[in-house]
């Protein structure tokens, strides 16, 4: 039996200790891979399970397909040590452990709604081999009742154990920014609610070997829950308030992008700037929309600020055909170089990036639009479905209009006087990223649009 769910903080104060703990991790994303590194890098025995073939042999090669530098070295250095290996049997990663991280990716449908079907699934499995004593470990950022109502549930029922008294459980939510994972998990603070007081030390004890950030214990597991949705959708409110203000100053002949910095000085604000960028955040509100629905009450504000957030590629084409019209052209049979397609400056990630929707607009409205990331290969951007060309100067070759609509620290060293050496006159730039001066630009002799800059645009 194991005894995991007992642990205490001087069963763990050693490496010859916490050699003696196998750890899963169910999940092996970004996070769950940070977390697997860490983890073993503390001198557990980790095994991390991935249903993909290709990530499984990545990670098991070294192979960390997650851009992050500080992940690759500590990836590298404990497969070599023997204390990390990726596998795809979920049954025998679960049996031979005795502590379980659950990282679980909530896909959502046509209708915007949760699908938990691969959840549920995962945790009747984890279920049907989970060794009494086990402790385990919810990282994932998941609507309130959630974990009670649909992972302990399933768990008790396909494994015949009691919650609680079996086995220990709690629910610590994880989210680090693209590229910071290790970072993020070692030192920033993290929310940790559990089933009962055990679990709760139990817990605790195991995250104390691997952070130095603040532990901050929550009364009961949906209170967490709901404290991590709400943090996001607070972004997400933000995010298209200030897409809301930047149309405005768009209007007024204001430029938000000093406005933001002067209003960004007070205490109480905390505007960002507008753009085609995502993450992770832009599917958390459908998670707590749903469950709304389920109680009776309508979220207006939440839903509102998501359906915003989602006609941004729209205004982005309508800056690019109002520049383009001011040249009397069309975006018909325009030739429309698009630079960027992350969903974060500087990062190779597309989660959340609505690049792909505006593409596909201006493709449908007759442009031909081609696509350059310095993050991405042009194989890579194949597959993503951009019409991607292989350099940066074949990208911009004779074409009527420059789109910057990822800020990549790249582009901003662009020569203005190259680019319009090779583009077609009159050029133009839209900047989604506001990494241009538009003075310089107009200067130049640029055609210049940019979310919100409203002081060059006619």
């Amino acid at each position: 039996m194991a005894v995991a769910m007992t642990l205490r903080e001087d069963d763990l104060n050693s490496p010859e200790k916490r050699e003696k703990h196998r750890i899963a991790v169910i999940g092996c994303g970004r996070i769950g891979l940070a977390t697997a590194c860490l983890f073993s890098e503390a001198n557990f025995r980790v095994v991390c399970f991935n249903a993909d073939p290709y990530l499984t042999n990545q990670i098991n090669k070294g192979i960390s397909v997650f851009d992050e530098s500080e992940l690759d070295k500590m990836l590298k250095k404990n497969l070599i040590e023997g204390r990390l290996k990726a596998i795809r049997d979920l049954k025998e990663a679960v049996s031979k452990s005795d502590i379980l991280f659950l990282m679980a990716e909530i896909p959502i449908d046509g209708k915007k709604r949760p699908i938990y079907s691969n959840l549920e699934e995962t945790c009747k499995e984890i279920g049907l081999n989970l060794q009494p004593g086990s402790l385990i470990i919810v990282q994932s950022t998941l609507a309130p009742s959630i974990t009670e109502d649909l992972i302990i549930e399933t768990l008790e029922k396909s494994s015949g154990l009691e919650a609680g008294v079996d086995f220990g459980l709690a629910y610590s939510p994880v989210k680090a920014p693209l590229g910071t994972a290790i970072k993020y998990l070692r030192e920033h603070a993290r929310l940790i609610a559990a089933i009962d007081e055990q679990s709760m030390r139990a817990a605790k004890a195991l995250l104390k070997t691997v952070t130095n950030g603040e532990l901050v214990e929550v009364s009961n597991i949906r209170t967490a829950e709901a404290a991590a949705v709400f943090g996001d959708i607070y972004k997400d409110v933000c995010i298209a308030l200030s897409s809301e203000l930047a149309s405005f100053c768009e209007k007024a002949r204001i430029d938000y992008v000093e406005v933001l910095k002067a209003a960004n000085k007070q205490s109480n604000c905390h505007l960002s700037k507008p753009g085609l960028e995502g993450g992770e955040t832009t599917e958390t509100p459908y998670y707590l929309m749903a469950e709304a629905e389920n109680v009776g009450i309508k979220l207006r504000i939440t839903a509102l600020a998501r359906k915003m957030n989602n006609e941004v590629s729209r205004y982005a084409y309508n800056l690019i055909k109002d520049a383009v019209h001011s040249c009397e052209k069309t975006v018909k049979r325009s030739k429309i170089a698009v630079l960027g397609v992350s969903c974060h400056p500087n990062v190779k990630e597309t989660k959340g990036s609505q690049v792909l929707e505006l593409v596909r607009l201006l493709r449908k409205r007759g442009g031909r639009v081609s696509v350059y990331d310095p993050h991405f290969t042009y194989k890579e951007l194949s597959q993503l479905g951009y019409p991607a060309e292989r350099s940066l100067t074949r990208t911009l070759e004779r074409a009527d209009c420059l789109l910057i609509a990822v800020g990549h620290d790249k582009f901003k060293s662009l020569r203005l006087d190259r680019i319009k050496a090779i583009m077609r006159k009159p050029p133009i730039i839209v900047d989604l990223a506001h990494i241009i001066d538009p003075v310089e630009a107009e200067k130049e002799g640029f055609i210049y649009r940019g979310l919100g800059r409203g002081i060059w645009s006619k």
